[in-house]
């Protein structure tokens, strides 16, 4: 499969998780409604297709009433025309193709023994429809096909919605995503900490965001490459954080966060596997540098691979946790969970998010170690032993 195509097809296992969540029947999940953006074209903000952007909200009730936390949801990009084309023609580049209806659990959940630190807080899942982590700024016409990269221009419709909803007087909030979604957690955080009221306390949390600036296993910077085209074709240098491309000798880098984390201000939670399986599938061993497949068992079980191809995969572990260093040793405000789970996107399934099978570190569950980051409760820096010696972990390769 070629890497042009990151989409929603990599992406199917994680679809179906929310599903998974609740045995006790239907009526336990929450379903949330979605709202269409309808002032949106007075910003030109437009899905790949022309279509209008959306999120679904959720009110917050009690003590959570002003506080209000925001999802980017993820599904992978598109860096080429060929690719965006086919992509605003799914649910990840069209809200004409999207449920209408979104099951909200993990940190979405509004059930206290689900979610016990944002059950009752205003929460919104902003859905994903530009193919750049909402970042670009540029529109493609050959005469015959129409597309928008509005990605930019979105994430600001959304949040000019929302202001009058209630977060512009939000107490407390917190901007989060998961993969794609995650990556836009980086790129955004500054700007959504501009948009509240200084007296707010106002953080962010990036879950499988952290895509790292790593050669494949044929030495080639393949996800490098990949994400210049879609800087180039979206348009979304401009929109990328300006200290860290004035720093950089290759602005274009900046796209990933290992470059843009030192730059930013706001306080930051990275939640990430030390084994994503996405960056093992696509960055590390993309089927570009296996053409002889010799990866295949290995990815698709863990325990099937040899002892050359663990030592890889421990090494991309060491590269990640080395991006990170300086993050971990140094930041005070910050807070960070790296697990050894081979597993994508950890905050919006209730298993792994909280629950009595949770994934733990030290005995702490994701949700706690963020609470308690979020709150000042304790110190929030988890690094998990390397694989395979957590026996906690929900492994979705």
């Amino acid at each position: 499969m070629n890497v042009n195509s990151i989409s929603g097809l990599k992406f199917v296992l994680f679809i179906f998780w929310p599903w998974l969540v609740n045995s006790k029947g239907e009526q336990n999940r929450l379903l949330v409604n979605m709202t269409l953006v309808q002032n949106a074209t007075a910003l030109g903000a437009y899905c790949l297709d022309g279509s209008l952007p959306a999120y679904h909200l959720h009110r917050g009730f009690g003590a959570g009433v002003d506080n209000w936390l925001l999802q980017f949801e993820g599904g992978g990009w598109c860096n080429d025309i060929k690719s965006c084309l086919d992509r605003s023609k799914s649910n990840h580049g069209s809200t004409r193709y999207m449920n209408k209806w979104e099951v909200f659990s993990g940190i979405l959940s509004n059930n206290a023994s689900f979610n016990p630190d944002f059950y009752n807080w205003n929460r919104v899942k902003i859905r994903y429809c530009d193919g750049a982590s909402f970042s670009g700024d540029a529109k493609f016409y050959n005469g015959t096909s129409l597309l928008y990269f509005r990605g930019q221009r979105i994430w600001q419709a959304i949040i000019l919605d929302l202001l009058p909803k209630g977060l512009g007087h939000a107490k407390k909030a917190m901007l989060s995503g998961c993969s794609a979604g995650g990556l836009a957690t980086f790129l955004h955080c500054d700007n959504f900490t501009s948009y509240l009221p200084k007296n707010a306390s106002v953080k962010c949390l990036s879950d499988a965001g952290f895509f790292l600036d790593e050669r494949d296993i044929a030495l080639n910077h393949t996800m490098r490459s990949f994400y210049e085209g879609l800087i180039t074709l979206q348009g979304v240098e401009p929109n990328l954080n300006q200290n860290c491309t004035s720093t950089l000798y290759y602005p274009h880098l900046c796209f990933f966060p290992q470059y843009a984390l030192p730059f930013i201000e706001t306080p930051f939670f990275i939640l990430n596997s030390a084994y994503d399986v996405y960056q093992f599938h696509h960055i590390l061993v993309p089927p570009s540098s296996d053409p002889r497949r010799h990866w295949d068992h290995c990815k698709l079980n863990v325990t099937a691979c040899d002892t050359s191809q663990l030592n890889i995969l421990q090494g991309f572990r060491i590269d990640m946790l080395t991006a990170l260093r300086d993050f971990y040793q140094n930041s005070t405000r910050d807070g960070m969970y790296i697990n050894s789970c081979f597993t994508h996107c950890q905050s919006e399934t209730q298993d792994t998010w909280f629950a009595a099978g949770s994934p733990r570190i030290h005995n702490k569950t994701i949700a706690e170690t963020v609470g308690d980051w979020y709150f000042s409760r304790n110190i929030s820096k988890e690094i998990d032993c390397a694989y395979p010696c957590d026996t906690t972990c929900h492994h979705m390769i």
